[in-house]
């Protein structure tokens, strides 16, 4: 089942007119006024989807015929730091996903132990705030059987995202890029930890060796080197306390499509 394209188009068009304000008028980020308006509007874009997708309805797949022949890559196009690269030059053979937080059983998980795992393959359209789109075949771990695995603690609201690329050099980490969404969006059947891309697995520009996928968002929610997954009741002790890199900058957090 797949939303109505009609409807996908204007919630495409709401989402990217909202983030392109945004990301071309740094003076009206800062206004008090205008950042109220955009939060009262995230607020009605994602209460209106979450009524349109109660029953978690999958956004479009396509077939084999649909994939873009050019696949740009979004943001990062390489981490990097040191740590990365030495994990690199191995395949990534001593990468451990970390799993923390707000849960029962701590994990440590290689590249191995989740390709071990159930796997979903989708063809979805990547939808860039920048403007542009691409069709990919994307292969993973659904989020919630990690999830699952790693049994939640009470209380837990949110997955954040931790990521090896570094946009801004900060003493505190702040620059750093990362990312979280909601249990309903992780426990949605299309949101997969990918480790492989139109059959081969993933390219450095394209998040190696895992990036998210949460296929009813914009393209800066699907974090790419994923490092450490932590699950926490709130924002206010990351940063910006607004749940992401680019929204601690005035994007969005709720980038629904």
């Amino acid at each position: 089942m797949s939303i109505d394209l009609t409807r996908r188009r204007f919630l495409i068009g709401s989402s990217v007119a909202a983030t392109g304000l945004l990301t071309g008028c740094d003076a009206l980020v800062e206004s008090t006024t205008v950042n109220d308006i955009l939060q009262k509007a995230e607020s009605l874009t994602m209460g209106a989807q979450r009524l349109l997708m109660a029953h978690q309805p999958l956004a479009r797949e396509f077939s084999e015929a649909d994939l873009s022949p050019v696949f740009k890559a979004n943001g990062t196009s390489e981490p990097g730091s040191e740590e990365y690269a030495r994990l690199s030059e191995s395949n990534f053979a001593d990468w451990k996903l970390v799993v923390n937080g707000m849960v029962l059983r701590p994990l440590e998980l290689s590249l191995a132990d989740l390709k071990a795992m159930p796997s979903r393959t989708q063809i979805t359209r990547h939808d860039c705030v920048e403007g542009w789109s691409a069709i990919g075949k994307w292969t993973g771990v659904p989020l919630g059987l990690v999830l699952e695995k790693a049994g939640l603690a009470p209380g837990a609201r949110y997955a954040v995202f931790y990521c090896a690329d570094e946009l801004e050099q900060t003493l505190d980490g702040s620059g750093k890029y990362y990312e979280s969404i909601d249990l309903v969006d992780a426990w949605h059947p299309q949101t997969i930890l990918a480790y492989a891309m139109n059959g081969k697995d993933l390219e450095v520009a394209h998040g190696a060796p895992l990036r998210l996928r949460v296929e009813r968002q914009l393209g800066y929610k699907h974090a790419k080197y994923v490092m450490r997954i932590e699950l926490t009741d709130s924002f206010k002790g990351l940063w910006g306390g607004k749940g992401g890199f680019w929204e601690d900058r005035g994007y969005e957090w709720y980038a629904g499509i």
